[in-house]
């Protein structure tokens, strides 16, 4: 039985983000696994922390708390994902199977020069990260994580359980045959991710839209859902017990792991499990990123690399 300790923080008073110090944040480009991933760095020393992003997003959701973390100490680096690199952008849906893009984060890790670190990540880059934590766990001090309980658990409450239907109608359309989601998701990018990024400025939608505009990055982003088959994959095989000690952040107006999925992922071993809930939905960097980043800062200090 995992152990928790769940926080929660149900203020709905506006959460100022945390001062951004950007001029010292950098965006190279590294090479790994044949392909060149465009990476947001910033801090100059300190323990090493890397920060994965989901879908539809970019590194760029993670400047503001990047910016924190280096004001506090950490070396951060937060590598656009396969498909959201130009430079990493197979074609192929199988090149976004699950071991692929877990070998990217270790890869990405090797070529920035990091031994053992802290990992951080939100949606899709939670998922992923989980399975790294499963895979590697002698490279992670910590993980964070945020939006997504244990993957296996988040898997199977998606097409479990009722709160989550909506999601569900939205795998539907991605799996569908012959483009149907990048047919319906191009008749207007703007207004879609609109409705979808309630979290984000009007500025950072169209961001975001100016990188899935990109040739093959829309359907580059929904091969993780096909590569995956919807995170009905995962459920060939029984859930692995994670070693790393772990913090996982939740909104309480969480759209896309319900309830049931939460519950589940408590019942898989977890070290040092922690949960903190915060009044928020999805978009929990956005939407309460003073709290978020006090959340992972109090974390990394808990688990230092020795």
């Amino acid at each position: 039985m995992a152990r928790i300790q769940a926080n929660t923080v149900s203020s709905r008073q506006s959460d100022a983000p945390p001062p951004l110090r950007l001029a010292n944040m950098t965006q190279p480009t590294i090479s790994a696994r044949g392909m060149d991933f465009t990476v947001r760095r910033a801090g100059q020393a300190g323990e090493p922390v890397l920060l994965l992003h989901g879908f539809p997003e970019t590194s760029a959701m993670w400047a503001g708390v990047m910016a924190a973390l280096a004001g506090a100490g950490y070396r951060c680096a937060a590598p656009d994902q396969r498909g959201y690199s130009p430079g990493a952008r197979p074609r192929e849906v199988e090149s976004y199977r699950h071991e692929e893009l877990v070998g990217d984060v270790v890869a990405v890790a090797d070529a920035l020069g990091f031994g053992r670190f802290h990992l951080v990540a939100h949606d899709w880059g939670a998922a992923i990260a989980w399975l790294v934590a499963i895979a590697a766990p002698s490279r992670l001090a910590s993980l964070t994580v945020l939006s997504i309980p244990h993957y296996h658990a988040f898997a199977e409450g998606t097409w479990t359980d009722p709160a989550v239907e909506d999601y569900r109608n939205f795998l539907a359309l991605v799996l569908a045959p012959d483009g149907a989601a990048e047919r319906v998701l191009g008749q207007d990018h703007l207004a879609v991710f609109r409705a979808l990024l309630t979290g984000h400025s009007a500025a950072e939608q169209e961001q975001l839209v100016a990188v899935l505009d990109q040739p093959g990055a829309l359907s580059a982003a929904l091969a993780w859902y096909r590569a995956s088959d919807g995170h009905r994959r995962i459920l060939s095989a029984a859930p692995e017990p994670v070693t790393v000690p772990t913090l996982l952040i939740m909104g309480r107006d969480e759209p896309y792991a319900g309830p049931l999925a939460v519950a589940l992922g408590e019942k898989i071993p977890i070290a040092d499990y922690r949960r903190v809930d915060l009044d928020a939905g999805h978009w929990l960097v956005q939407e309460r990123p003073a709290e978020v980043t006090q959340a992972i800062v109090d974390q990394l200090r808990r688990y230092p690399i020795s």
